[in-house]
């Protein structure tokens, strides 16, 4: 990996930064910019406080949107039509239905547990939330326990999959700006994410339902909703498709790794199938390819239905793909004016764990601006310099630390506060009691996770 060379002193790069960050911070929190626009503007600050000539920052900028836009963009369309397919099909109620139909009233919460990873395997965390209230309103009303204690383990499940596991936005731009193994970052992400839900889940959760008792409201009773899927039933793919078709691509993916361990040469046929197959678009537009099957064609979808399901996943997307392309730019911008370079320098004289640092420097960002994306975009573009001359595990796992710290303690500034606040009827302050700090006990608890796996990596 090229490490560009400072071009200007260190003083005038960290103002540069600093700067370009507080203004996008100023720009999102107090004017209400949108991110996109944020973005643009900060990458152009970064690049003319660090004397930069205009057009080179402009030719930078653009670069980087460009790449950004071409790796990380048709990751991100794929993902989501995967997920508008598993909705729309009604295999995520399937896969709702299975597990919670299943579990004893002790078990609920971690079966909710389970739910929030499998669905938020594919899908958004918003999109996964909102598929997701009206199991958790029926599943409280049932149990008769707080809307916390099975609510909280499913938004674990949702969160840790957004922060950790590809084909997120997060950790694919992550992976793309690190130039990480996808697929042992996957591998690795999972490892990390499942004691994690089950520590910010499950655990967490039955204390919250203690500090915060919230009834479920009547906004989907029970006949209503079971009245809705005995019409559906007979169209919902089975189980056992569900979950092939949902893993599908995450085997695919893991499948590549492997093989690249294990064989280890790049004339070998079945290694050069498996680096086809297992490749990230590849593996994404086969999974796709199938789920218009199994979640299409095989539950009775007609062709005008099935275009209309992929054409409707795609509007949703603009934004976040706009976002993650500006920030492609902003970064292209911190990387040409050598602050990489920089910052490596200076955490190799002050012997500072890079997991570490990428963790704090996502947490800050994440504080500041209330977006994930957005901190894990600045955090990772600041990394790029560090993470040159390490093995491709421990680039993985700094990518897995700087989505922990994306993480942390969501406030009033992030959208996804208000969006849990409204669908679970807290007050501001049941909200920071419940979910902020089960944000907060998965960022740490992420963080904890890297760090072990850095012992033994």
């Amino acid at each position: 990996m090229d490490v560009i060379d400072p071009v200007a002193a260190g003083w005038q790069l960290i103002t540069a930064a600093l700067v370009a960050i507080a203004l996008i911070v100023v720009l999102i929190t107090l004017l209400k910019l949108h991110p996109f626009l944020a973005l643009i503007l900060g990458g152009l600050t970064v690049g003319i406080v660090a004397g930069q000539n205009v057009n080179d920052v402009l030719l930078s900028f653009t670069t980087g949107f460009g790449t950004t836009a071409a790796g990380v963009g048709a990751l991100i369309a794929l993902g989501a039509i995967f997920a508008k397919l598993l909705a729309d099909s009604g295999g995520a109620d399937q896969i709702v239905d299975t597990i919670v139909g299943n579990a004893t009233g002790r078990m609920l919460p971690w079966a909710m547990a389970a739910v929030g990873a499998i669905i938020g395997l594919p899908m958004f965390f918003e999109i996964g939330l909102v598929l997701l209230m009206p199991v958790i309103y029926l599943v409280a009303r049932r149990a008769q326990v707080s809307l916390i204690t099975v609510g909280i383990p499913a938004l674990a499940g949702l969160s840790a999959m957004h922060g950790f596991v590809p084909p997120h936005p997060g950790p694919v731009t992550a992976i793309d700006y690190l130039h990480a193994d996808l697929g042992v970052t996957l591998a690795l992400g999972l490892v990390v994410a499942v004691p994690t839900i089950i520590v910010a889940g499950p655990l967490f959760g039955s204390i919250a339902g203690r500090w915060v008792v919230v009834e479920p409201p009547h906004t989907f009773d029970a006949p209503q909703r079971e009245g809705e899927r005995d019409e559906s039933v007979q169209r919902r793919p089975s189980f056992g498709v569900t979950i092939a078709t949902v893993l599908l691509p995450v085997v695919l993916m893991l499948g590549k790794a492997i093989l690249d361990i294990v064989i280890d040469d790049p004339d070998d046929t079945v290694q050069q199938v498996g680096d086809v197959i297992g490749n990230p678009f590849v593996a994404l537009l086969i999974a796709v390819l199938v789920a218009m099957y199994t979640f299409g064609v095989r539950t009775g979808m007609g062709k005008q239905k099935l275009s209309d399901t992929v054409s409707g996943a795609l509007p949703p997307i603009a934004g976040i793909l706009l976002i993650v392309s500006a920030g492609g730019g902003f970064k292209q911008v911190l990387v040409d004016t050598g602050i990489g370079k920089l910052l490596a320098d200076w955490a190799s004289g002050a012997n500072i764990s890079v997991l570490l640092l990428a963790w704090v420097l996502a947490v800050l960002i994440r504080l500041a601006t209330g977006s994930a994306t957005v901190a894990t975009i600045t955090a990772s573009s600041l990394m790029i310099g560090l993470v040159d001359g390490l093995s491709t595990g421990e680039t993985s796992l700094v990518v897995l630390s700087v989505g922990a710290g994306s993480l942390f303690f969501s406030h009033v500034n992030d959208a996804g506060f208000w969006l849990v606040k409204e669908y679970f009827g807290m007050t501001v302050g049941q909200t920071i009691k419940t979910w902020s700090l089960m944000e907060t006990v998965l960022s740490v608890t992420g963080l904890v996770m890297v760090m072990i796996l850095g012992i033994f990596i």
